[in-house]
C-alpha cells in the first residue's frame, strides 16, 4: 500500500441510500473523522485485509493440526499477572 505522501487520489462517485449515508455519518462522527475519510478507511481495511505469509502458514498449520502445543493455563495466568 502506498504511503500518504505518494498516494494519488482520484475523485469518484457512488450511489448510496440515504439510510446508509446517515449510518456512516454517525460512525464517522464517533471516530472524529469526516464522512469521506471514514468511508476511505473502511474500504481500505476491507481491500487490504490479506494476511502475510507467516500468518497464512500458521493458519494452515492450525487447520492441519501441525505444530500445536498445549497452553499451560497456570503459567499463562502467572505471565499475565506479571505484566
Amino acid at each position: 500500500m502506498n504511503t500518504a505522501a505518494t498516494t494519488v487520489k482520484r475523485q469518484t462517485a457512488f450511489r448510496f441510500s440515504n439510510e446508509l449515508i446517515e449510518r456512516l455519518r454517525v460512525k464517522a462522527r464517533k471516530e472524529n473523522r469526516s464522512l469521506n475519510n471514514y468511508v476511505e478507511k473502511v474500504l481500505t481495511d476491507i481491500a487490504f485485509d490479506e494476511p502475510n505469509e507467516e500468518t497464512v502458514k500458521a493458519i494452515e498449520d492450525a487447520k492441519d493440526e501441525r505444530n500445536l502445543s498445549t497452553l499451560d493455563l497456570k503459567k499463562f495466568k502467572e505471565f499475565v499477572a506479571s505484566l
